[in-house]
């Protein structure tokens, strides 16, 4: 039997210099948990309450940061496409209002063989929202191959397109997605995207983060980082460092030798 359920979650500025959670609505698989996080950030924590998706779910996140509220929501395990009858969704619905910040910083996503995902991101940004995303996909679980995953990733900030971007892996997609000049024996994938209105005035260059990742500035004060790696930890592990790079909060020299330490620190990932 396939489940339909979304979770909902807004936050607001208090008034008081933090941030108040006014609606927390678990629904279905998508147990939603009050977490600690440093001030003014609240946290929320999704919880897996049951197995999912399964082939047929229809999950559906919904998040809003309300103008002024700083919120970071994350997951406490990885989320496991696995096989049904027919495909699965998973939608996640974020929103950002004038001088918020949303971190969406959710577990890994692994298909597992014969399951069948069809995942989509849809992101609105006011002009000064600030965001931090990070999306991680893990092709099988150990020693099996992938199954069938395609991903989605739409951002507007201001009303105006910052990021349109489709992705899709294992049986039916485009021919030569596990060839060399796409994922080659790399088996995670991982971006992260930053949306820092400072980039108007200091913005990012672009610059390799190891021989499997790179930061790449976008038309708009942001910048995206793409990386590939053997497994979730090695992966994880690039994308963290440039956490550290982009929010570290340097100069442009500094940030130059510290991508120059992240290359040397991962230069044997494969």
């Amino acid at each position: 039997m396939s489940v339909t359920a979304t979770a909902r979650v807004r936050a607001v500025a208090d008034g008081r210099g933090s941030t108040a959670l006014p609606v927390l609505e678990s629904d279905g698989p998508l147990a939603l948990r009050r977490t600690r996080a440093p001030a003014p950030y609240a946290g929320v924590t999704v919880v897996g309450a049951m197995s999912a998706p399964l082939g047929g779910d229809h999950l559906a996140v919904e998040v809003e940061a309300g103008n002024g509220a700083r919120l970071t929501v994350g997951a406490a395990a990885a989320t496991v496409a696995l096989p049904g009858p027919e495909a699965a969704r998973y939608d996640v619905r974020l929103t950002v209002g004038e001088d918020a910040e949303l971190r969406w910083l959710p577990e890994q996503l692994i298909s597992a063989r014969g399951s069948e995902l069809r995942t989509t991101t849809t992101v609105e940004l006011a002009a000064t929202a600030r965001l931090v995303l990070r999306e991680e996909q893990v092709l099988g679980r150990h020693g099996e191959p992938t199954g069938s995953l395609t991903t989605r990733l739409t951002v507007r900030r201001a009303g105006r397109p910052l990021l349109d971007q489709e992705l899709a892996y294992g049986p039916g997609a485009p021919g030569g997605w596990d060839g060399p000049a796409v994922l080659g024996a790399h088996r995670a994938v991982g971006q992260l995207l930053f949306v820092m209105p400072e980039f108007d005035e200091q913005p990012m260059s672009p610059c390799l983060l190891g021989p499997t990742a790179v930061l790449t500035p976008l038309a708009g004060p942001a910048a995206l980082v793409t990386a590939v790696a053997a497994d979730a930890r090695l992966l994880r592990g690039v994308l963290d460092g440039a956490v550290r790079l982009v929010l570290g909060g340097e100069s442009a020299a500094q940030r130059g030798r510290a991508a120059a330490a992240l290359r040397s620190e991962h230069g044997q990932v494969r």
